[in-house]
């Protein structure tokens, strides 16, 4: 039974490949968001036994359980969090990934795989700016790219274990939370995070950052490394990074740029203007899964100095002794955690292929354009405040009503628009205010979405002012 005919492969293919067709052919029609009463517990209708399952029984469970409640991250109508993509050409590249199984750790067991796992990591180095000796790792995400990076900032400086509460970290408030989390998994908890100020824009402010390291080194700390952001999850602010560039230098820290949103954003003239400097940051998180429109688990790290990265990494084994000679290229083993790992490289290398970068800068440069245009737009709604004009495709806003508290009223808000859920939008709060997100990231969102957006919100706006609580 594990090794099915050519005819049931052929089934199920086709089955699978009707059900994926009927998905997207219904995509513009289908809800943003569609709220349950059940969240999915129809699963445990069906548990995982001795007997062998209908696949027609489970596609349609796949359907009426998974793909149909909740948030739908496919929908050019998600406009919240940071939206995801799901290339069709993709999910192709996976499907043959998973039936030929390469390996691709290692070189020696697959070096056509690991051959392309570098290409992208190159074209990804070329579009930072880093020299040939740079190097990096497909990873799942942002957290495991953060991760990767700081612990190969940790290891560079040599620090011990007796030392980690005299280090100090440098962020602001609006650091992904998952560098937190980063530095928990790095042994670096005791450590000291440092959340320098940031100006209206929410960037860090360079000359306090400056001033900040040189008081702690007069403490006998031990500045260790400062994460800065090229586009943060919530804001979608960029930091001062040739400022911040020539601190890292002159003081000897280690600069690592959260560019996991906002990072292909260089493929745009808009872009390379805003991110100017993070050429210079010693590693990089970027994230293909975000603006490359790549499936959920399509991350980066970058070095600048590959041999820092390979010397952090690195470890051997007995059993792994016939790989030793094939040493033409890094293997991702050697640069990562991961040993066993998916042939990420083949969802990125093909639509990078088949389609050229043109369609993808194309795509960018609309997302900001559109983000822009709303952030004109909802300002024509009597009421609503915004915050600074946005510098990519994030942007943030909230309704003020004439009376009743605005926390409250911007609450409701969102719950309206998720109950609605023809349209998505997220929610943040920022010194103590909620505010409304806009995040436009999905290659399928255009302006016909952001026009119905931007209707929805007119009109439930309307409905909390006529309910009566507020005016």
């Amino acid at each position: 039974m594990l090794e099915p005919s050519a005819d049931t492969r052929a089934s199920l293919f086709k089955k699978a490949q009707q059900y994926s067709e009927n998905f997207l052919d219904d995509l513009p029609d289908k809800p943003a968001y569609q709220p349950s009463d059940s969240m999915g517990r129809g699963v445990y209708d069906i548990p995982i036994d001795e007997n062998p399952k209908a696949f027609d029984k489970l596609l349609q469970l796949l359907a009426s359980e998974v793909d149909y409640p909740g948030l739908n991250p496919a929908s050019g109508k998600h406009a919240g969090y940071i939206p995801g993509g799901g290339l069709y050409p993709s999910a192709i590249a996976d499907f043959l990934a998973a039936v030929t199984n390469r390996y691709a750790g290692i070189f020696f067991s697959s070096p056509w795989a690991v051959r392309i796992e570098n290409i992208c990591i190159r074209w990804m180095c070329d579009l930072i700016g880093y020299p040939e000796e740079a190097a990096g790792n497909l990873t799942s995400g942002g957290s495991m790219a953060n991760l990767i990076g700081l612990v190969t900032a940790r290891d560079d400086a040599n620090l011990k274990a007796k030392d980690v509460d005299r280090a100090v970290i440098y962020t602001t408030h609006q650091v992904h939370h998952c560098v937190i989390k980063a530095i928990k998994f790095a042994g670096l908890r005791e450590a000291t995070i440092r959340e320098i100020p940031m100006d209206r824009r929410f960037r860090m402010k360079a000359d306090k950052l400056k001033k900040q390291i040189l008081a702690d080194k007069k403490e006998g700390l031990i500045p260790l490394t400062i994460f800065a952001s090229a586009g943060t999850t919530d804001l979608g602010a960029v930091d001062p990074l040739i400022k911040i560039a020539d601190i890292a230098k002159d003081e000897n820290l280690w600069l690592h740029v959260d560019a996991a949103y906002g990072g292909f954003f260089l493929l745009t003239e808009h872009g390379r203007q805003v991110m100017k400097g993070i050429r210079r940051a010693d590693s990089v998180a970027i994230d293909p899964h975000k603006g490359l429109f790549l499936p959920y688990g399509s991350g980066a790290v970058l070095v600048r100095d590959g041999q820092k990265l390979y010397q952090s990494q690195h470890m051997t084994a007995n059993y792994m002794q016939d790989t030793r000679d094939a040493t033409q290229e890094f293997s991702p083993a050697d640069l990562s955690p991961e040993l066993s790992k998916h042939f990420r490289g083949l969802r990125m290398w093909l639509p990078l292929q088949l389609f050229g970068i043109k369609p993808f800068r194309a795509a960018l440069e609309e997302k900001r354009l559109l983000t822009r245009y709303f952030y004109k737009k909802v300002q024509d709604i009597p009421g609503i405040e915004v915050g600074p004009k946005p510098e990519l495709s994030v942007m943030f806003f909230r309704y003020v009503p004439k009376s009743g508290d605005p926390n409250e009223f911007n609450k409701q808000l969102v719950e309206e628009i998720h109950h609605d859920g023809r349209v998505f939008l997220s929610s943040t709060k920022i010194d103590g205010k909620i505010y409304l997100r806009l995040a436009v990231l999905n290659f399928r969102t255009h302006l016909t979405d952001i026009n119905l957006i931007q209707s929805v919100l007119k009109h439930k706006i309307e409905r909390l002012k006529n309910a009566g609580s507020f005016t």
